[in-house]
């Protein structure tokens, strides 16, 4: 595993553990038991309130991906209905779960995972192809020239 990859995962399980409102060291237990903490969190909104069905639209594969493995990880069920586009995610779960746990969690997962990415591309960019990874600079407007997309 790369350096990158194993801080990635350890701030990955910091994170679970901080959401679970677990204060255990020790990676892999304080992993497991924030799951487990959070699965139960999840039993007791169901006690609570009523399943709905949460629709989210992910057009990011990697934060698609994220999301699912989450959901997974928690006991929910993740599914698309036939005729969906591809980027929707359902999910029956209690809206508080949702507000509360669920959705806090992915979006600071997905944040960290953002930054990692950043910044992996940005190192094998500069060492692979050129030192300058900065964007392109902004240029008064030619509109002399056609404009071609690529897309």
């Amino acid at each position: 595993m790369l350096p990158i990859e194993g801080t990635l995962v350890e701030k990955v399980r910091k994170l679970e553990a901080l959401h679970a409102g677990t204060k255990i060291d020790g990676e892999r237990e304080a992993a497991r038991r924030a799951a487990e903490r959070i699965r139960a969190r999840l039993a007791e909104f169901r006690t609570a309130e009523r399943d709905v069905e949460l629709h989210y639209r992910m057009p990011d594969p990697w934060k698609r991906r994220l999301f699912l493995a989450l959901c997974r990880r928690y006991g929910l069920k993740p599914y698309r209905e036939s005729g969906r586009h591809y980027s929707t995610v359902q999910v029956h779960a209690p809206r508080s779960f949702h507000e509360r746990t669920l959705w806090p969690q992915y979006k600071a997962l997905s944040e960290e995972l953002d930054a990692h990415l950043d910044e992996l591309t940005t190192r094998v960019i500069r060492e692979a192809i050129d030192d300058d990874v900065s964007e392109a600079t902004e240029q008064p407007s030619t509109k002399a020239l056609p404009a071609v997309s690529t897309d």
